[in-house]
């Protein structure tokens, strides 16, 4: 088992990567606002079920592939980066269409909690930065000899920390619900977070 203080300061360090601002962050706020926190939980679930998977494949040593392999890293990186824009671009297609109608609280939510874990797990397992980092993190907590239990243990904590953080994310935004219930807000939102999601999914195409 890993050691109480070799937990924390594990957990520590995951919560700093998690609050970091990014394409999770970008995903849970704009689900939060388009579909209350149902649905910003909803893609923080997908985040974290994405963060899981990632570090299980690290113990398995898959996730060495993307730092050996140029090519695997590339192709990862590029297909992420067109989710992104594709996410984007959908954000600016919604602001060109102006369909924007005062959100009553019993009208159906914009985006659905299903779509929204969809959209938070594809943006988490599309994105090998975060392959790379717990590559790069994990093996720092693990003794010389560590067993795949304390992998896999490091693997829950890590979910556990991504649940949390946008847990708490998703409910901030979604308290100011009556708020984004304005069309002219939310169009305004969606203008902005199209920008982001597009400049990300550039920023992550060009860089190495």
């Amino acid at each position: 088992m890993i050691s109480g203080a070799t937990a924390l300061s594990f957990v520590l360090v995951c919560l700093l990567g998690a609050m970091a601002p990014g394409p999770d962050f970008l995903v849970v706020t704009r689900s939060a606002i388009l579909g209350g926190r149902k649905a910003g939980v909803a893609a923080g679930l997908g985040i974290a079920l994405g963060v899981f998977v990632w570090v299980v494949a690290i113990a398995l040593g898959v996730g060495a592939i993307l730092t050996v392999s140029a090519v695997a890293f590339t192709v990862v990186k590029m297909i992420g980066a067109a989710y992104l824009i594709f996410l984007g671009v959908k954000a600016w297609l919604a602001v060109r269409r102006g369909d924007y109608g005062e959100l009553k609280d019993k009208v159906a939510p914009v985006v659905e909690p299903r779509e929204a874990f969809r959209q938070g797990l594809l943006t988490n397992l599309l994105n090998p930065k975060v392959a790379v980092f717990f590559l790069a993190l994990v093996p720092q907590f693990l003794p010389h000899s560590a067993s795949t239990a304390q992998t896999l243990q490091l693997a829950v904590l890590a979910t556990m920390v991504a649940v949390v953080w946008t847990f708490v994310l998703a409910t901030l935004v979604g308290s100011l619900r009556r708020f984004f219930a304005s069309g002219r807000v939310r169009r305004a939102m969606d203008a902005v977070m199209g920008t982001l999601l597009v400049g990300l999914g550039i920023r992550v195409a060009v860089q190495n």
